[in-house]
């Protein structure tokens, strides 16, 4: 059994074991590591002794300490900014033109056509036009416009399908319970979002890089 010898006031200590003197510092580490657990087993600290554990020791208090964990932080994720094209699975480049029409078009390097995604919160976008400055926003009624002025109606619920393309739903806005979703037709046209459903391709998009 390890028995804890407190020396001056400081920190130096001795520790036995069975009678005899270890000065090996794994042994003495192992003891302090056993006498730790122990006193953390047998109740609360007194509030005299804040939180230094040697000291409690060497006053033979029995104590416990908590661990404070931090609320964890998503951060990294908030304000992250891609510039990407989106890409549909009907093979057409979403734009957004200066007058604030939302379409598709299949010129790859169409300057309205490259995006800036932004990352406002976990899961939640913001999507503008980088050569005309107008967000990507959708209505009560579904249809997509871009809008000078950032909204909640800008603000866009952005997941990955299990085919590996990117969904968008109007996080403001929703149609009887369902959500309503960016969405671009066979000719390139955007849908109403209230006619869009998650697993449908014209809602699907690829992000892919600017080149």
């Amino acid at each position: 059994m390890c028995k804890w010898t407190p020396t001056t006031a400081g920190l130096h200590s001795d520790l036995t074991f069975a009678g005899s003197a270890l000065p090996s510092y794994p042994f003495s580490l192992l003891c302090l590591s056993l006498l730790f657990l122990a006193c953390s087993a047998l109740g609360g600290c007194s509030p005299t002794l804040g939180h230094d554990p040697l000291h409690a020791l060497a006053q033979g208090t029995n104590c416990s300490w908590t661990l404070e964990r931090h609320t964890r932080s998503y951060n990294h994720l908030e304000g992250d900014v891609r510039l990407r094209r989106l890409y549909s699975a009907n093979k057409f480049f979403l734009c957004i033109d200066k007058t604030g029409k939302v379409d598709g078009t299949r010129r790859k390097n169409y300057p309205d056509s490259l995006m800036e995604i932004r990352s406002v919160s976990v899961g939640v976008v913001a999507i503008k036009s980088v050569s005309t400055g107008l967000y990507l926003a959708m209505s009560k009624k579904g249809t997509l416009f871009g809008s000078v002025r950032y909204s909640p109606s800008c603000k866009f619920k952005e997941r990955i399908e299990e085919n590996g393309y990117n969904t968008y739903a109007s996080l403001r806005w929703k149609h009887r319970g369902r959500q309503m979703f960016v969405s671009l037709n066979g000719r390139g046209k955007p849908r109403r979002g209230h006619k869009a459903r998650r697993r449908h391709p014209s809602t699907h998009f690829l992000p892919m890089l600017a080149t």
